[in-house]
């Protein structure tokens, strides 16, 4: 079976001639295919040199001929311009072409013509499409900078999917807003329909699907851990009520960020009630910066390591539980297929360094927020939404903050006998993974019982945060780390179980 392909611009005489002859040839040979392209004059010459350019071919003209190989395996096969699909034509099939040239003349103008109309057409379709409506808050900091490059790439949300980002922050910023714009369209990427800047509060979320929340900064000078929390809620309060006017219904919102990711999630749940199963923080930063200190440890990438938990407060008291973890195509010994694992902990022969060292990396960057940096947090936020859209990789546990519903056998128990200890109404980073379009709580996990005091640990700032926040409680009393012991700190367990069942009873 002979597979053609035929290509020219649109107003060229010669492709009419040649497709006429090819017409021909289809219509009267059993096992003669030709598959046509028209290209505009004004992109005509662009597009030859990169299709010449992929399949390393000399030609300059239009139209240009070729034949498929790829039933067989191979690339195309370079047959030439119109005077060698004439040639090719009379030698094989013994037919020829007898057009006049003011024949050819006339086909060339209208073959222009239907294209121009089709494009058109094309792009009054385009136009009644409805492109993914995307919104970032505090548009001028790094990290947006970082994240707009990946989400016009295609590879968060695909490249069949059209995206309108939508970039928002205060009128101080609005110079730095446009200027970001016009660097958005220098992108030109295939994904964009458009980008546009909005600093009118009454505007935000205007029928948005996806909702980024970056670090917003204080507007005012804070001295006290309590007026730092305190300060959250206004702006958590006002993105809520946007969101539920003026986002769609299914709208995901997703919360980044170096301080008080948890809590800012859970403000924002409170005030948009209606969504809450679509609201979560990204945990993505600190897994990776876990993962990337193992390597180094190891001395392997940190795309071998995998299922690293991270447990709790995203940006405070977490818990890096690496119980779970694998290293594959690990050096050693022992080797196998790509598949094959091996648990991280059998590896690392140096438990003092995990213990102590390894705790203290990771507790420092949280402490500095230096795990979210514009490119890891960009990085962080984009794999999310990646994972939310499409599913997270099958069989890998990913780790999402997300709202604790405080039901028996919905989480982790602090061990077998006992109940769970996640108390409800909080912001909680778990391990989940992502499927149809939603995540779920990975309930099944086996041999990840937490003790008591890891988790009154975790629990304890989690909840005075959003009872200092919402004036329920006037002093935070932070945790106060006893030792390194189990990449952990523990309080005295008696003191904080009662103190924890004192505080729950202001929970919602």
């Amino acid at each position: 079976m002979a597979k053609f392909v035929l290509a020219g611009r649109a107003d060229d005489p010669y492709y009419a001639k040649a497709e006429i002859l090819a017409d021909y040839l289809q219509k009267n040979l059993p096992d003669f295919h030709v598959f046509k392209i028209t290209q505009h004059p004004d992109v005509w010459e662009e597009w030859l040199r990169d299709v010449c350019e992929k399949n390393k071919w000399s030609h300059k003209s239009s139209p240009i001929i070729w034949r498929e190989l790829l039933d067989r395996g191979g690339k195309g096969l370079l047959l030439g311009g119109y005077n060698e699909f004439l040639e090719h034509a009379q030698l094989y099939y013994d037919v020829t072409s007898s057009m006049t040239t003011e024949l050819m003349k006339a086909i060339a103008q209208e073959n222009l013509e239907a294209h121009i109309q089709k494009e058109l057409e094309k792009d009054s379709l385009k136009d009644l499409t409805d492109p993914l409506q995307v919104w970032i808050t505090s548009a001028s900091t790094p990290a947006c900078y970082s994240l707009i490059p990946i989400l016009t790439s295609g590879e968060v949300f695909g490249m069949h999917t059209e995206i309108s980002i939508a970039l928002f922050d205060n009128k101080q910023a609005e110079k730095t807003l446009q200027n970001l714009a016009l660097e958005v369209q220098d992108l030109v990427s295939p994904v964009l329909r458009s980008i546009s800047i909005c600093t009118r509060v009454e505007d935000a979320f205007r029928q948005a699907h996806v909702i980024i929340i970056l670090d917003d900064p204080t507007t005012k000078e804070v001295y006290t851990m309590e007026e730092c929390l305190r300060s959250r809620v206004p702006l958590c309060r006002l993105y809520g009520y946007l969101i539920e006017k003026n986002a769609r219904d299914s709208v995901r919102v997703i919360v980044g960020g170096k301080t008080f990711v948890n809590l800012k999630t859970l403000l924002l749940m409170r005030y948009a009630p209606s969504i809450v199963h679509n609201i979560v923080a990204v945990a993505l930063g600190v897994e990776g910066q876990a993962r990337a200190t193992l390597a180094r440890k190891m001395k392997t990438s940190p795309s071998y390591i995998k299922d690293v938990i991270i447990w709790g407060n995203i940006s405070g008291n977490c818990y890096v539980d690496l119980r779970k973890a694998k290293i594959y195509k690990y050096e050693s010994a022992i080797w196998g297929p790509p598949h094959f694992s091996r648990p991280v902990l059998s590896l690392v022969f140096d438990s003092e360094w995990i213990n102590r060292e390894f705790v203290t990396t990771l507790k420092d960057l949280t402490a500095t927020g230096k795990q979210f940096g514009g490119m890891l947090a960009a990085h962080s936020i984009a794999t999310t939404l990646k994972y939310w859209y499409h599913g997270s990789p099958y069989g890998e546990i990913v780790s999402l903050g997300v709202l604790s519903e405080g039901k028996p056998g919905s989480f982790i128990s602090c061990n077998i006998e006992k109940p769970p200890c996640i108390p409800r109404s909080i912001v909680f980073s778990m391990p989940v993974k992502f499927e149809n379009g939603t995540w779920v709580v990975l309930t099944d996990l086996k041999d990840i019982e937490i003790s008591e005091q890891t988790m009154a640990r975790m629990t304890s700032d989690l909840m005075q945060e959003k009872l200092v926040a919402l004036g329920d409680l006037l002093y935070f009393h932070p945790y106060q780390p006893g030792n390194l012991s189990d990449v952990m700190f523990y309080w005295d367990n008696k003191r904080v179980l009662k103190y924890l069942l004192k505080l729950n009873h202001y929970l919602i």
